[in-house]
């Protein structure tokens, strides 16, 4: 692939012309609401204000959270990226979506959706939505059965690969599956901060779209390691974290980019703080547009995550409780690892609230295909979350079950029903497998495995475990 050298601007008129374009031709969806999504990459549970985080504030979404409804027991749909991503998308868990870990296929991206996976965009798509993507895709790459272009996307710009989204000053972003050229960043230069590029086409959409529905899908990299941001960001952060202990990164490595490699970073709290800052700064100038287009009130807001906290890049999540005191943290099948802020706005439809609800984001297709009142694919294990969102408690259907797998550490698998929660740790290696079992309504930090004391519970959960799980040649157990 020839890599193009196209300006900013030129990539904002770009995306804004081909938005149009299909925008001016999606006509059936008038009246219907839009629909903002935004998944957090590696946002833990306690990373916001709204959600307990003390060191720093996100007022912006804590505004949102306060005038829309409040989730405390929603879940990602896996602990790292690639598999988390498909489970939301496809609505379905990891024992039933394609994509169950995280697996490079080659330079250009990850392991792809498949071509009969239907997925989020296309069902706004086939009722007349205008539907756009700025972040990071990590289901496929160009050309492939998960290109983005074939997943239902209008337009979209950003990372393709999730390694390479590790480097918050690229060489080169895509824009829908062709590479982009940055060149103020070869080398190294750190002049051009990818998450401040990708913004402002987010913007730039939204000021093309407002005349008629869209969905637009923001997988920011906020805030995954690398631990990056500009100086004007970072230098209101120093000196309010106390000791710092810079991280040396390899980034100076040649081959670093390629390998997803962090750059140093000498003030890494700092650096973290500042990140949030610039995602709260951002979702605020994402309300303040819509206000400004008078679409506010018609436009639903959802923010999430992919999964629990990082360790990677100097990052300290124990400084900062990112897990809010839960057990765990990415990479882990414990609630730290997979519990993950919600909060969905919608003014005038729904009521500020909070809801203890068990949920995951695998819920999140029903809930939306219910709104627009669209068909859902036969397969799904996701349940509407509407009737909790306005309010109507008798009408929520209720999860029989959550499972979740993880294909690296020897394999790891997770389920809850009701307040039990099972974790089986080593479970690629039959003879080394641990299972562990937690009361979660007396225990939420998982602190004492109760497996000997509830032994049929035990075995109940064994079963709907070997239940939940097909089989998958790409990712087997």
């Amino acid at each position: 692939m020839q890599i193009r050298k196209i300006s900013l601007i030129t990539i904002l008129l770009l995306v804004a012309a081909i938005a149009d374009a299909f925008g001016n031709e999606n006509k059936s969806a008038a009246g219907l609401p839009n629909v903002i999504l935004i998944v957090a990459d590696d946002l833990g549970y306690g990373d916001l204000s709204c959600y307990g985080q003390k060191k720093f504030q996100t007022p912006e979404i804590d505004k949102l959270a306060a005038e829309g409804m409040q989730f405390s027991q929603h879940y990602a749909g896996a602990p790292v990226c690639a598999p988390s991503r498909s489970a939301l998308l496809t609505a379905r868990h990891t024992g039933h979506t394609t994509i169950r870990g995280n697996k490079k296929v080659n330079k250009y991206g990850d392991f792809p959706l498949s071509a009969t996976d239907t997925i989020l965009p296309q069902l706004f798509k086939e009722n007349g939505y205008t539907t756009a993507m700025f972040g990071k895709w990590g289901l496929g790459y160009p050309g492939s059965s998960g290109d983005v272009s074939q997943k239902g996307f209008d337009s979209f710009f950003g990372y393709y690969g999730h390694l390479a989204a590790h480097n918050y000053h690229p060489e080169k972003l895509y824009f829908n599956n062709e590479p982009v050229a940055i060149p103020q960043n070869k080398k190294y230069s750190n002049q051009v901060y990818a998450p401040a590029m990708i913004h402002d086409s987010v913007l730039a959409f939204m000021e093309r779209n407002s005349h008629h529905p869209f969905f637009l899908y923001i997988p920011t990299v906020i805030p995954h390691a690398e631990l990056a941001a500009p100086s004007v960001y970072l230098q209101e952060q120093l000196n309010k974290y106390g000791t710092e202990h810079p991280y040396k990164g390899i980034k100076t490595l040649r081959f670093a980019t390629k390998f997803g490699a962090y750059d140093a970073q000498r003030s890494p709290k700092a650096a973290f703080a500042a990140m949030l800052q610039i995602l709260d700064k951002q979702v605020g100038e994402i309300v303040a547009s819509l206000k400004q287009k008078g679409i506010y009130e018609n436009t639903i807001i959802i923010i999430t995550s992919d999964n629990g906290p990082h360790k990677e890049g100097g990052a300290q999540p124990d400084y900062f409780n990112s897990n809010a005191g839960l057990r765990g943290y990415k990479r882990d099948l414990y609630e730290g690892g997979i519990r993950v802020p919600l909060i969905v706005h919608w003014p005038e439809k729904i009521k500020p609230g909070k809801s203890n609800l068990i949920s995951a984001n695998w819920d999140l297709m029903p809930t939306l295909a219910d709104i627009i009142q669209a068909e859902m694919p036969a397969q799904t294990d996701g349940v509407s979350l509407l009737p909790t969102l306005l309010q109507l408690p008798e009408k929520q259907v209720q999860h029989s079950y959550l499972y979740w797998e993880f294909h690296e550490q020897g394999g790891k698998q997770a389920i809850r029903m009701n307040q039990w929660k099972a974790v089986v740790l080593n479970a690629k290696q039959p003879k080394r497998a641990k299972f562990e079992l937690y009361n979660l309504q007396e225990d939420p930090s998982e602190k004492a495995d109760v497996s000997a004391t509830y032994p049929q519970i035990v075995e109940m959960l064994k079963k709907l475990i070997l239940q939940a799980n097909i089989p998958s040649p790409d990712f087997p157990f």
